[in-house]
């Protein structure tokens, strides 16, 4: 159940973060704050180029669309 609150989290985030032009290491930061706040621990936030997500789930974009942001539990 923990980890469906999670999901839901993390997929209302996704929708929030894909305005154009915000600085990837400010959204960063707000994502982090957000899954703090859900009591999180244990994982990741990586800055990638748009497209190169292999592992993990996307849950931002920023600099107008060039990179994303990914979480990975663990």
């Amino acid at each position: 159940m923990k980890n469906f609150v999670l999901a839901l989290g993390l997929l209302s985030l996704a929708g929030t973060a894909l305005a154009d032009g915000i600085p990837c290491e400010k959204l960063k930061a707000e994502i982090a704050a957000k899954i703090d706040a859900k009591g999180a621990s244990n994982y990741s936030l990586d800055i990638v180029d748009k497209g190169t997500a292999a592992d993990g789930k996307v849950v931002g974009t920023c600099e107008k669309g060039t990179k994303e942001i990914v979480y990975k539990r663990g």
